[in-house]
């Protein structure tokens, strides 16, 4: 295939063993790790756990990425789609709330294929960093019943310089008004789990309060009350080699933590946030081929 799924639209040659595009991955899907997940939000997690899918390779190219062995090492295994679909019904049988993909930006031609012919008994989650052509998104209505995205930044320059991707602030807000026009305002089953909707997720930076004020802003203005969920992240921990970008290589002080949280409170966002024990290395899965 010749791939343009991406913002990137980097028209790559993806073969079933090989991709030379931004992502680096073949055609075919690679997955880390296929297991239930507790960390969610909770209505996502639930008591059960979430099956979480976690695909190899990236679009974006985040320095402070926590799954950098799968994003930018491409550790995993290369599998079939009706293998693919096995896992699926594998973690549904597990017990799993939903199924939940993690990093699917560049596999969306797997998932919106084995969606075609096959609806799972549990919700669909689309669990991305935003990261997302608008039109590609528009592909999977009727199939993603709730989508997970990460609303990075509203400033260019900063998406640059951490993401490598100056055009994040205008794709990924164009990609969640396309994910919320599909899914509408969330939904609830009669255990408070979410089956339909949006959840936008913000990860605070350190030094980046600025950041998450603009974003939930954003979220603010954009959407009517009830909407959409918001997430505000506090797991950040210094990961790899930061030393491009030293005024990250630290934790989030309780002040950061503390402004932001007050903040959206005072805008009336609905949504979680998360507490401070939440930074911290374990909370990162094993990428071990569990389940694939």
């Amino acid at each position: 295939m010749i791939c343009r799924l991406c913002p990137r639209s980097c028209g790559a040659v993806r073969t079933e063993t090989q991709g030379t595009g931004y992502c680096r991955m073949p055609a075919v899907p690679v997955l880390a790790r296929a297991a239930l997940h507790h960390w969610e939000e909770p209505p996502i997690s639930g008591t059960r756990g979430s099956g979480t899918i976690f695909f190899s390779g990236c679009s974006l190219g985040c320095v402070f990425c926590q799954n950098e062995k799968i994003s930018h090492q491409d550790f995993g295994k290369a599998v079939t789609v009706e293998r693919l679909r096995d896992i699926c019904r594998e973690l549904i049988a597990q017990g799993a709330h939903n199924l939940n993909f993690v990093n699917p930006t560049h596999y969306v031609h797997v998932i919106a294929g084995l969606l075609e012919d096959w609806s799972p008994a549990v919700p669909v989650v689309w669990n991305s960093g935003g990261y997302d052509r608008a039109d590609t998104l528009s592909g999977l209505e009727g199939k993603v019943d709730v989508y997970l995205p990460d609303l990075k930044y509203l400033d260019g320059q900063i998406a640059r310089r951490y993401s490598a991707a100056p055009d994040y602030p205008e794709t990924a807000t164009a990609a969640i008004r396309e994910m919320v026009r599909q899914t509408g305002p969330c939904r609830f089953d009669g255990e408070g789990m979410l089956v339909r909707g949006t959840v936008i997720r913000h990860l605070i930076l350190p030094g980046q309060v600025n950041q998450a004020k603009s974003v939930m802003d954003w979220v603010a203005a954009e959407f009517e009350p009830g909407t959409v969920l918001f997430s505000l992240m506090s797991q950040y921990t210094p990961w790899g080699d930061l030393s491009a970008v030293p005024e990250i290589d630290r934790r989030l002080r309780p002040g950061e933590m503390r402004t932001a949280q007050e903040y959206m409170e005072n805008l009336g966002l609905k949504g979680f946030t998360q507490e401070r024990t939440s930074a911290r290395e374990e909370y990162t899965p094993p990428f071990d081929l569990t389940g694939v």
